[in-house]
């Protein structure tokens, strides 16, 4: 006598089946979960790009030949939000109040700019050459700047280092920046004479370049 074929060797009912995913697809709460999880995607992205890293490109001939123009860059903000900043660090910054004839960005558009909102236009890539409490000047009899009394080693620049002649001491909290091509930069030297007189403040800066197109040095 054959035997009887038990319950689990049934076939599915794919009518059921086409009904349970109808109603997860309906489920308000599996929504909500699609919603959390692309919440959690948007707040993991903008805090590595806001404290981590961010990605920019070169908009001019400021910094050649170390920088091209359409290059594109990597910067590590950890260094900048620990104050971890060096003389010839090379360093991407907000303009605004200084390079930029904006007023001085608010609190909500600081953070914006951490994390990659806002204006892009107000960025600005030079090279560190004097911090807080170093003192400046150029030229010497060989071109070269000055830091702290000493000629100062530019293989990136050219010689004369500066066209523009200056003497200055840099106030603590700010930074003296200017590109590695002096005769095709706008930077601190641009600025002497007017409010700020060129030091852009350290909380201003996004952060160095640690790398440019497919590399991370």
């Amino acid at each position: 006598m054959p035997g009887t074929v038990g319950d689990d060797h049934k076939v599915p009912n794919r009518h059921e089946d086409a009904t349970f995913g109808s109603r997860l697809l309906s489920s308000a709460r599996f929504w909500k979960a699609i919603v959390a999880i692309v919440v959690v995607i948007i707040v993991l992205g903008g805090s590595i790009r806001g404290f981590v890293i961010q990605r920019f490109t070169i908009p001019s001939a400021s910094m050649e030949p170390t920088l091209n123009v359409d290059d594109s860059i990597t910067v590590w903000r950890p260094d900048a939000l620990r104050g971890d900043l060096q003389r010839g660090d090379i360093v991407v910054f907000d303009g605004r109040g200084s390079f930029v004839d904006d007023a001085l960005p608010t609190p909500l558009q600081k953070i914006g700019s951490w994390v990659g909102l806002g204006p892009r236009d107000v960025y600005y890539v030079k090279r560190v050459i004097a911090v807080g409490g170093d003192s400046l000047e150029c030229c010497d009899a060989k071109g070269r700047l000055l830091l702290n009394g000493k000629p100062l080693t530019e293989d990136y620049a050219p010689a004369p280092a500066s066209s523009v002649e200056f003497s200055i001491e840099v106030p603590e909290g700010t930074m003296w920046v200017m590109g590695d091509n002096r005769n095709d930069s706008a930077d601190s030297r641009s600025l002497l004479g007017r409010p700020g007189g060129g030091f852009i403040p350290t909380d201003r800066i996004i952060g160095p370049v640690i790398g440019h197109g497919s590399s991370i040095d």
